[in-house]
């Protein structure tokens, strides 16, 4: 694509880069890239690849902004809370660069639209927070031969790498299920608002992400094919892991056991196991009777600060070391943010003989939006 004479102005510090010139710019203007979330990792590639001069940009988030994600997703504001993170990160997007085509995708990604949506656009770039997303981008990417740049955040340590490029020979690198080919037990991998993240990690590892997402376009330098970068923010140091193509790669190696896209929750939620349900109450019930139960809040210290249920506030973490202080007579009410830690917490408790336990049905957020609308919750 011929670049305009705003084009050579807008980009002049780019063009006169050596091994880039003008023929690398058009690679960008011509190039047409997805954006898997417009949060923490998203959100610095939205605007450096925007900013780039990348021809057309996809965006896909269904979610909302929140007072929680401003610690770290610098593209939005306090004012705009409430908002559909994609649409509003593009309308901030069209004033950074008018030359730039978007798209908005207010929607979750799944099994029933990814490959629709990702067979539109040259390469894909994964700012996602969850397995399940991770390994749908991953195999639709593989089905559909799009290069994959992955970027991962926990706490202060992040993951960066180039899935599926097209190598010199004509075939494709490493890929996500080389690394990990089925996900770890759900209880083992904490989200971000379980287990926190820096700030500012994002913004790094979302800024190295869009680095190889122009490298791959463009076609300068090395890419992170067949390596995984290892960040920690804390040290202030990196190390790199060789990523080979594994031969037993269930959509990738000599013999494929997974030949389209699958329920990726269910096999991200790993083998069903038969466990006794539940014992439960809703918020209704409870509040109703709310004098009669002991209350248990596995949420952490700083949650509780925020809103409690006046409850005896034990994180998840302590549990094992804290039993002396739960009650086994009497009925046990456990609570935490959405009723996920607090079913862990039932279990964990099981096993030590606890019979008195009561799961709280959605947690401090379904007693917000039942029982008490003004209540914060972070």
């Amino acid at each position: 694509m011929t670049l305009t004479k705003n084009e050579l102005i807008r980009y002049n510090r780019q063009i006169i880069l050596p091994d880039f010139g003008v023929e690398g710019q058009e690679k960008l203007k011509a190039a047409s890239v997805l954006i898997i979330g417009a949060g923490g990792l998203g959100a610095p590639n939205l605007q450096y690849l925007t900013a780039a001069g990348v021809g057309r940009i996809g965006v896909v988030d269904f979610d909302q902004v929140s007072l929680t994600n401003l610690q770290r997703q610098v593209l939005f504001t306090t004012q705009e809370v409430g908002t559909n993170k994609a649409a509003t990160a593009v309308s901030k997007l069209k004033e950074l660069n008018p030359e730039t085509v978007f798209e908005v995708y207010e929607a979750q990604l799944s099994a029933e639209n990814a490959m629709d949506i990702i067979a539109r656009y040259d390469l894909v770039v994964d700012g996602s927070d969850n397995l399940p997303t991770r390994y749908l981008v991953n195999d639709a990417c593989l089905f559909l031969e799009k290069p994959l740049i992955y970027g991962a955040i926990f706490r202060f340590e992040g993951q960066v790498s180039v899935f599926n490029e097209l190598q010199v020979d004509g075939s494709r690198g490493p890929n996500y299920r080389d690394l990990f080919p089925t996900p770890p037990p759900p209880d083992m991998v904490p989200s971000c608002s379980e287990g926190g993240v820096f700030g500012v990690l994002p913004g790094i590892v979302g800024s190295m992400q869009a680095n190889e997402a122009i490298k791959v376009i463009t076609g300068m330098g090395n890419t992170l094919s067949g390596r995984l970068l290892l960040f920690d923010s804390l040290d202030f140091t990196s190390r790199f892991l060789n990523v080979r193509s594994n031969p037993q790669n269930p959509v990738s190696g000599s013999n494929p056991t997974i030949t389209g896209l699958i329920d990726y929750e269910a096999f991200c939620a790993g083998p069903v196991v038969e466990e006794k349900a539940l014992q439960s109450v809703s918020v209704r019930d409870f509040h109703e009777s709310l004098s009669r139960y002991f209350v248990l809040d596995v949420r952490e210290p700083y949650e509780y600060e925020i809103s409690n249920l006046g409850g005896l506030n034990i994180p998840l973490g302590e549990l094992s070391e804290r039993l002396a202080e739960i009650p086994h007579k009497g009925e046990v009410v456990v609570h935490c943010k959405s009723g996920a830690r607090s079913a862990r917490a039932i279990r964990l408790l099981e096993k030590e003989g606890y019979t008195n336990l009561l799961n709280l049905e959605g947690g401090i957020l379904a007693w917000q939006k039942e029982i008490d609308s003004d209540m914060a919750v972070y």
